[in-house]
């Protein structure tokens, strides 16, 4: 009997993330740790089936190794289906042609067929870098009450951060008639989030036509949404208001994890109502020693402090030993920081061991940046590293 889907779900994890350097030297940028027991594409995948999309396609290329293993059948989200479920979509040699992704559009053009397989109406394109909660199924309604070729999800934004986003300019029915990529004077503040909607048969009719076009850069800021409205497509911007944050860069990242700490928090990880999903190994309780003193911090499971742990997020397996000091800091999962060692305004990546009486990160009032530690680093006993640095090995 022949099945189909309504939606289906494209997911573009495959970006290697320069900007967050050390922590993506090894895996792609939607494989990073978050909030402690998180990914970073914990976040869509959770979207996706807490609204009712049980079918994703998951384009991986940069470092895919951690990320593959890590979705693995789509489980932990509840996307093991036979038919639909999590699918992993890496470039592939096809009978014409054999290329890496060479932009957004060009990773779901090299995907017709896997969509096409379900026949969905519509097609949800997502970023793999995105740290939000967001019901996809009431941005699908609205974009078919409105008849819609195309529905772009907008958040405002600060009139001083337009020019870093894809800027919409919208009738008071919602309906764009200008889109601008970057801009560098904008003349509105609605930015996109990177999240499309299409009409499955318009989609693929504009990737078709651009991958003949040889000038296109295959990319749907830039090439497909301008081709759209060029030719009067009905084109809609989606209204969001909620939480959202882009954690392409170190600092983001690291404010996007101080949002989750403490009474003044802006983002919540304990909604039971639309909980985030993760693939996390089962690990014993936080234990404190008599000693510890931890304020305002999230501590996952597995985690031994002996000493103090302030304004922090630790990842499961952290050990703070008796007279260390962590403060305003991310630790990823099983660093070791040793006795007398403090650590403040850092990332520290996984595997990582501080040794005793070691000084990193913060030394001054005002910090130049974040200092970063990169994975399986050894930090030396009494090692000085200071503000706004980036360790990649010792």
């Amino acid at each position: 009997m022949f099945r189909k889907k309504e939606c289906v779900a494209m997911l573009l994890a495959g970006g290697q993330g320069s900007r967050l350097y050390a922590l993506t030297s090894k895996v792609a940028k939607p494989a990073v740790q978050f909030g402690g027991k998180y990914r970073i594409i914990d976040f869509p995948l959770s979207n996706c089936i807490n609204s009712g999309i049980d079918t994703v396609g998951v384009l991986t290329q940069y470092q895919p190794l951690v990320l593959n293993e890590y979705i693995g059948n789509g489980l932990p989200w509840d996307l093991d289906r036979y038919f639909g479920g999590a699918s992993i979509l890496p470039p592939y040699q096809g009978k014409e042609r054999s290329d890496w992704y060479k932009g957004t559009a060009n990773a779901i053009y090299q995907n017709l067929e896997f969509i096409d397989k379900f026949d969905p109406d519509y097609v949800l394109i997502l970023s793999g870098d995105h740290i939000y909660k967001m019901d996809y199924s009431k941005m699908l309604e609205y974009h078919k009450e409105n008849n819609a070729a195309c529905t772009i999800a907008v958040l405002d934004v600060p009139l001083e951060e337009a020019s870093r986003f894809g800027i919409m300019s919208v009738n008071e029915d919602g309906s764009i008639y200008k889109f601008t990529e970057k801009p560098k004077e904008p003349d509105s503040t609605k930015a996109s989030m990177g999240i499309y909607i299409f009409s499955k048969d318009k989609l693929f009719d504009y990737l078709r036509a651009d991958n003949k076009n040889p000038d296109s850069c295959n990319d749907f800021g830039k090439n497909i949404i301008p081709e759209m409205l060029k030719n009067g497509e009905r084109m809609m911007a989606y209204e969001f208001s909620g939480y959202w944050k882009d954690v392409g860069t170190i600092s983001s990242l690291w404010e996007a994890n101080m949002d989750l700490v403490g009474k003044n928090a802006t983002f919540d990880l304990s909604d039971e109502g639309w909980r985030i999903y993760s693939r996390t190994e089962s690990r014993p309780p936080q234990f404190l020693g008599a000693e510890a003193k931890v304020d305002n911090s999230i501590l996952t499971e597995g985690c031994e402090v002996y000493g103090e742990v302030k304004n922090s997020v630790l990842g499961s397996g952290v050990k703070v030993a008796k007279g260390a000091v962590v403060v305003d800091s991310v630790i990823m999962s099983d660093v070791e920081i040793e006795e007398g060692a403090v650590v403040n305004y850092c990332i520290i990546d996984s595997y990582t061991k501080v040794g005793k009486n070691a000084k990193l990160g913060k030394v001054k009032d005002e910090a130049a940046g974040v200092t970063v530690i990169g994975e399986k680093c050894i930090v030396p006993e009494g090692t000085v590293i200071g503000d706004n640095e980036m360790i990649t090995e010792i």
